[in-house]
């Protein structure tokens, strides 16, 4: 995929069944603006995690999202940004970023995940 302006590229989960289903809804609500996010599977891609400064322990706990400037967002960060860019998304990416529900939902989030990779045996040791 070209790097374009609005180019994002999506680190996410794809040994997770609930993180490919998200991506599937986030591409059919997307419509042709999903065309400048590209999904990239973080299964077998440590080296090139950490070449670009994340962790691939940190990218199994939380979303990564790398912008057209190199620059990379994370964990609620990351979905704001990424549901920013869709019409019917843009309103909840506003409300999880607000002061009152950010850090709550950041916690949630955090124990959801955790969760789910217990659940799984894929919890960073």
């Amino acid at each position: 995929m070209a790097a374009t302006e609005d180019h994002l590229r999506v680190f996410y989960d794809g040994a997770c069944p609930s993180c490919v289903k998200d991506r599937r809804l986030y591409e059919r609500l997307a419509g042709k603006t999903g065309e400048s996010v590209e999904w990239v599977d973080i299964t077998g891609r440590d080296e090139e995690l950490k070449q670009r400064g994340i962790e691939p322990e940190a990218a199994l706990q939380e979303l990564h999202v790398e912008d057209s400037k190199g620059r990379i967002h994370r964990e609620l960060d990351a979905y704001i940004l990424l549901m920013s860019r869709v019409w019917l998304l843009k309103p909840l990416a506003w409300v999880i970023g607000l002061p009152v529900i950010r850090p709550m939902l950041a916690k949630l989030y955090h124990r959801w995940v955790g969760e789910r990779l217990e659940r799984t045996g894929r919890l960073p040791k």
